[in-house]
């Protein structure tokens, strides 16, 4: 959950990707046609606020002193694309495929909160959309049945663990959370996308809206964990959860997917460990974290190797590396491995957070170049 963050956490996440901000945020774009987006601390200037539909390119600048996020937003705050973790004078390319009409880009400096915005609009006008690779089509096809499928087997583990909270059993509630949470967890750029189902599921404690009742997951697992008692109000929420969930199961399927926004979800997931889990932020209670990293890991290799083949034609040397970082990522998650599920997280140290933050990075790095990579084209 892409909750608003205190500047401690913010800079936190900071300190996690200094090793290689150097490499992971600069652009490489040169195309003269890219909206130009530059952040600071006060300010989101946007270099055209009228474009063509199609494929677009975000070429962001940091100017400001803090870490910043940019997102595209279409009415109702749906999310198009975004990408977390700008750092103070640093740049990032961000490719993604918009259609006509009106959106808001928006800069979040310190990373929270609802951001600096300015209106845009992509036209119906300009030069005809390039024929995209039918691979690409299949992936799409095959990635909405996934979602879906993440969403039909994940219902039944959160009515299980519902279940148990109206019936008051706490340690069989304890024990169903970590699992009900696991197919959100690799679909979740997806769930977000729809703008109002993830606020209502999976916020934190430091992320509900002034004046908004803290509904949820996150919720639930502080009255497990902290208060370790269910009450009725627990019993009603834990209802509201499952009704929620259903809402998202019956819309998931439905969700506009196109092939750059699969690979910029696959690094907004990567980007989920490093501002959620790493820092042990997200399940601050249970401190099942692990268990949320390795469905983020899941999800975005998912969406990965479902693109791969357009991506190594294209760029061969970005799918050897990717190949490469999963396999790392993957083998180091297993050493943290007990029993059939992993070690709190509690019990990680410092030095094994960055361990894992450096990890994770070596991935996130080359994943931020797939979108870029499946852009469309027009085939011979």
């Amino acid at each position: 959950m892409r909750a608003a963050r205190s500047s401690a956490v913010a800079a936190l996440a900071a300190a996690a990707l200094a090793a290689v901000a150097g490499c992971a945020e600069k652009s490489d774009a040169n195309d003269s046609d890219a909206i130009k987006v530059t952040a600071s601390d006060n300010a989101c200037e946007v270099s055209k606020k009228t474009f063509p539909a199609g494929h677009v390119t975000l070429a962001v600048e940091n100017k400001g002193s803090k870490v910043t996020e940019v997102y595209v937003y279409a009415p109702g705050d749906r999310i198009v694309t975004e990408r977390e973790n700008i750092l103070s004078g640093t740049k990032a390319t961000i490719t993604a495929e918009v259609k006509a009409g009106s959106y808001e880009i928006a800069c979040k400096p310190g990373m929270k909160g609802d951001g600096i915005r300015q209106k845009v609009t992509a036209s119906g006008k300009g030069a005809p959309a390039a024929k995209r690779d039918p691979r690409l089509d299949k992936a799409v096809a095959e990635y909405r049945r996934y979602v879906q499928e993440q969403a039909d087997e994940t219902l039944p583990l959160v009515k299980k663990f519902t279940d148990a909270i109206v019936k008051g059993d706490l340690e069989a509630a304890k024990k169903a959370y970590a699992p009900s949470r696991v197919g959100w967890e690799r679909t979740e750029p997806v769930a977000e996308s729809f703008g109002d189902i993830d606020p209502k599921v999976d916020v934190r404690e430091d992320g509900v809206e002034k004046g908004t009742k803290w509904t949820g997951w996150h919720r639930l697992e502080k009255s497990l964990w902290v208060e370790k008692k269910i009450t009725a109000e627990d019993k009603k929420l834990a209802k509201q959860l499952l009704t929620d969930l259903e809402d998202w199961q019956k819309r998931v399927g439905k969700a506009e997917l196109t092939p750059t926004g699969m690979a910029n979800g696959a690094k907004e997931l990567l980007d989920e460990v490093q501002t959620g889990k790493v820092t042990g932020e997200e399940e601050r209670y249970s401190h099942t974290d692990l268990v949320d990293v390795q469905a983020n890991v899941e999800g975005a290799e998912k969406s990965y190797t479902l693109l791969k083949a357009v991506a190594a034609e294209r760029n061969p040397e970005l799918a050897k590396e990717l190949d490469k970082q999963f396999t790392a990522v993957k083998k180091h998650l297993g050493t943290y491995r007990e029993g059939d599920g992993f070690v709190s997280y509690d019990k990680v140290g410092k030095k094994d957070r960055k361990e894992l933050s450096d990890i994770v990075n070596a991935l996130a790095e080359p994943l931020s170049k797939l979108a870029a990579a499946v852009v469309p084209s027009t085939t011979k």
